[in-house]
């Protein structure tokens, strides 16, 4: 995958983190309570959290050789939005509690993203 690649995905997801938490903060605040209200904000948090690291996952593959871990971060993090943030959202908007089941799936795709960029690190 190319740094064009990473790059312009950690800016989308960084303006839709934005995008999501202005939402939350105006159009959600009056309508959810305070307990998915935060669940909303924990959400918002992590996605643009990894927005920044999908951006410095395209820096990084503008300076090293291609690299399959480098690779394995970026898709981690992807993914790991989609399905943490997301998860998160979801409950958030429906308050349907088993939906919090499958975010530590999304956990598990962030810690393997940032194990694969430590791998990188070692290895560059």
């Amino acid at each position: 995958m190319t740094s064009k690649l990473w790059l312009a995905l950690g800016a989308s997801y960084g303006f839709l983190a934005v995008a999501l938490g202005a939402f939350g903060a105006h159009a959600l605040k009056a309508r959810l309570t305070p307990d998915l209200l935060a669940v909303w904000k924990t959400g918002v948090e992590y996605h643009f959290y990894h927005a920044l690291a999908l951006l410095a996952v395209g820096l990084l593959a503008r300076q090293l050789q291609p690299s399959g871990a480098l690779t394995a971060a970026g898709v981690c993090f992807a993914l790991g939005v989609l399905v943490f943030s997301g998860s998160l959202y979801a409950l958030a908007l429906s308050g349907v509690r088993v939906l919090g089941a499958v975010t530590p799936f999304g956990g598990l795709l962030f810690l393997v993203g940032w194990a694969c960029l430590v791998r990188v690190a070692v290895k560059s």
